[in-house]
């Protein structure tokens, strides 16, 4: 297999290194996260509270569908990036195709499924009665674009896999800018409401994703997949391997999205008017923004991670995760800073209304306390993704996803009574258990066990 898609992390400095990953990914993810953004932001000034429910609910919704997608995803790049560190190209070769398959067949089985569910899913939401033609236009427009999103993760995974961060940028930021001009053309002019947001999400997806299948197939000799019909054929050992990693990445994924879907259909049902509903949506997007350098680490600190323990480097393994752990560190105190001294700007971005202005000290608590579960999990996840541990990752879907986020805001709400105030803070103090788990996992010492190439893990 030729070197050129390949970027060796086994070697030269790690901060440097992690820094020229990370920050690809940082762009991309941000990018995403503001073509997300744009949604809420001009449906709310657009159709004010309803619209706002709306693309909250239609968006949990969404994230929550995407489940496998995530976890399978993330398993594939980890297991490319041990592949990488083991010189292993036939094992990247198997892993590309079985991807391809297993996943575009479930993206389509999941979009059929929950169209034919459409109805029922907003009654278990308790989406108000005024958004819910709202929420149905959004949702179902997303569902049908639900394959866009699974190829797109698969290309990123295999280009992430290989140490490449610099073209998923490339893509993500054509659907970025294609979202947010089809976004104010859709919505503010031709006057779609809902709808005309998720159909310039749908197209924004749908043309990073060509795009990206079209740089892989023209780039296929580089990495050894050769686009015929028998490499997407699902390989024996490559599916095993996939499946005893995915699926527990998936069950986390899909544990910690039901669990802020519960958490909607509480704050839905304790909404007067829309109100909660829509704080709801502000406090996911702020939270969704405030993750971008989370996630983005995460994901390089992943496959550094992945690609040195491959070649049994543990010092450099240290390294990527107290640098990982510093970065967070950083950005959540810049983020609590921007939160206090300037809320009203930052909840103004949403709706220009001053109603938004009176509860400012409702959202702001539960958003700090998010910034930093985000840069404590960052390094956490780091290690157990890059040390492709299924167990942990079932453990911290198990835990996180839904003991504790669930566990804790039925607390905070139910029982002290604080309603959809104590739902938020449940939330955010769930958010921190990944660490609690990973670095009890990086005191044991058993990240630095070699695992089997051949056979999944089995405990």
């Amino acid at each position: 297999m030729q070197k050129t898609m390949v970027r060796d992390m086994t070697r030269g400095s790690v901060v440097p290194l992690l820094f020229r990953f990370a920050m690809p990914l940082f762009v991309s993810n941000a990018l995403q996260a503001v073509y997300n953004l744009v949604d809420m932001v001009v449906v709310g000034n657009v159709l004010g509270k309803s619209g706002m429910t709306a693309v909250s609910n239609g968006g949990d919704i969404l994230h929550l569908l995407t489940f496998i997608a995530m976890g399978f995803a993330s398993a594939g790049q980890v297991l490319i990036a041990r592949s990488v560190g083991e010189d292993r190209p036939e094992d990247i070769h198997r892993t590309i195709g079985t991807m391809f398959t297993l996943l575009l067949s479930t993206s389509v089985a999941i979009a059929l499924i929950c169209f034919g569910l459409r109805y029922s899913v907003l009654d278990w939401l308790n989406v108000p009665e005024d958004a819910r033609k709202f929420t149905m236009d959004y949702m179902v427009t997303c569902i049908v674009g639900l394959p866009f999103i699974y190829g797109y993760n698969i290309v990123s995974a295999i280009l992430r896999g290989m140490g490449d961060s610099k073209r998923p940028f490339v893509f993500i930021a054509v659907a970025a800018v294609l979202n947010i001009v089809l976004d104010l053309l859709f919505v503010m002019v031709l006057r779609w409401e809902a709808f005309g947001a998720a159909l310039a999400t749908v197209i924004g997806q749908g043309v990073s994703f060509v795009a990206s299948i079209i740089y892989l197939y023209h780039r296929r000799e580089a990495f050894g997949f050769d686009f015929k019909p028998a490499s997407f054929r699902p390989d024996r050992v490559a599916t095993r391997r996939l499946l005893a990693l995915g699926i527990p990445m998936a069950i986390q994924s899909a544990a910690i999205n039901l669990s802020k879907i519960v958490l909607t259909a509480w704050i839905n049902a304790d909404s007067v008017g829309n109100w909660n509903s829509a704080l709801a949506g502000v406090y996911n997007k702020i939270n969704m923004m405030a993750g971008v350098i989370s996630q983005s680490f995460t994901t390089a600190g992943s496959t550094m991670v992945g690609q040195n323990l491959g070649a049994r480097q543990y010092r450099r393994v240290n390294t990527v995760l107290a640098t990982v752990l510093i970065v967070g560190a950083v950005m959540s105190l810049i983020g609590m800073a921007a939160m206090l001294i300037w809320p009203e700007a930052i909840y103004g971005i949403f709706n220009s209304g001053e109603d938004y202005m009176l509860v400012v000290g409702v959202l702001t608590l539960p958003i700090i306390l998010n910034f930093w579960g985000s840069a404590f999990r960052s390094a956490a996840f780091s290690l157990i993704n890059g040390s492709g541990r299924s167990n942990l990752n079932l453990a911290v879907a198990i835990i996180d996803g839904m003991i504790s986020r669930v566990g804790l805001a039925a607390l905070f709400g139910f029982a002290m009574g604080m309603g959809s105030r104590g739902f938020w803070l449940g939330d955010a103090l769930a958010g921190f258990m990944p660490f609690v788990i990973g670095g009890t996992f990086y005191l044991s010492g058993r990240w630095r066990e070699k695992q089997s190439r051949e056979e999944p893990e089995d405990a």
